[in-house]
């Protein structure tokens, strides 16, 4: 990156990875309440390919940035931006627009409400795999889910950055975990990865298993990504006054609705975002307590899958929609 110019990912119409390029663009220059930073590295999302693909909560304006996670070093702040200076090592929060300030590139202009200082003893990668995991999680199992001590929590996706994050998060909190997954190949990992049990999909009955592990009693919370057919097996696997907790739409398929479940058990079905946290200040503010917390403790450790190279990003988005990581995956810069 010279003085003039930078290289930045952006894409002109809806589609597969394919649609993203790399361009070189001028370097912008912060306006008030925000500031830029030098990319060093860049943490992938489902979220950035939901919106790549134009099936996410915004619709991209053409052409378009994306991208939520990035850990850098601040080279240039707005007016009204006080509590943060030049050379801070910070990573980006989710508590903007991907579209409007995507991250994807070799510098980023963020709002100053969405960087946050991360623990020197973690990696730049490390630091670009913090916060849409742990408030995602923090958010969905410990605000608005509720869990305790004790009570048994269900993780599908479980292999995903958000999946392992919130077997971790539940961990802290003195949960048990059940991590859920399609292939058997991933159930070593997730079991090493701190999940007290795992469901191998494609050779098991989850609702039976989940029965078998619970004797009989059922998952006090469902954390799932998916929705589709996969909502009535939690309903059925779900204790009576379970929570059932869906933080996003993998699923292409219509999601039915588990009626007679929800009836029959005084089931809680809570759809749910990490904005709820990361645009309230206040709820931030605690979240992030939370999680400097379990970075400090160990508690909380992000697992990095696999690193590629910023002329690599389409190739890193389709190694994502494979579903084969274990973890995060992670664009150095």
């Amino acid at each position: 990156m010279n003085a003039k110019t930078n290289k930045v990912v952006r894409f002109y119409e809806t589609g597969s990875a394919d649609v993203l390029t790399i361009e070189d663009c001028p370097v912008l220059e912060p306006g008030a309440g925000e500031l830029r930073i030098k990319v060093d590295a860049i943490g992938l999302n489902r979220a950035d390919i939901m919106f790549r693909e134009g099936q996410y909560l915004e619709a991209p304006t053409f052409p378009s940035r994306l991208g939520y996670e990035a850990s850098g070093t601040v080279t240039m702040t707005g007016p009204d931006v006080s509590d943060v200076s030049i050379g801070d090592r910070v990573s980006t929060i989710p508590a903007f627009s991907q579209g409007k300030y995507g991250v994807y590139g070799e510098s980023a202009i963020v709002p100053v409400h969405a960087v946050a200082r991360y623990p020197e003893n973690l990696s730049v990668i490390e630091g670009a795999s913090i916060w849409m995991q742990y408030l995602t999680a923090y958010g969905g199992l410990v605000e608005v889910g509720n869990i305790n001590r004790g009570d048994t929590v269900m993780i599908t996706a479980a292999s995903s950055s958000v999946g392992l994050a919130a077997i971790q998060v539940a961990k802290k909190i003195g949960a048990k975990t059940i991590a859920v997954t399609r292939g058997g190949d991933k159930q070593p990992f997730l079991l090493d990865a701190g999940a007290d049990h795992v469901i191998v999909t494609d050779e098991q009955n989850l609702v039976d298993a989940a029965k078998d592990i619970t004797d009989g009693h059922g998952v006090d919370l469902a954390f799932d990504p998916i929705g589709g057919a996969m909502l009535p097996q939690l309903a059925d696997a779900a204790a009576a006054q379970g929570t059932i907790i869906e933080y996003g739409a993998l699923a292409p398929e219509p999601t039915p609705y588990p009626l007679f479940a929800a009836l029959s058990k005084s089931l809680t079905i809570r759809g749910y975002v990490l904005f709820e946290i990361t645009l309230d200040p206040e709820r931030l503010r605690l979240a992030k307590g939370f999680v400097y917390d379990g970075l400090a403790s160990g508690d909380l450790k992000p697992l990095i899958d696999k690193t590629f190279s910023l002329d690599k990003i389409v190739a890193a988005h389709q190694y994502m929609e494979s579903n084969c990581q274990k973890g995060k995956i992670v664009i150095l810069v």
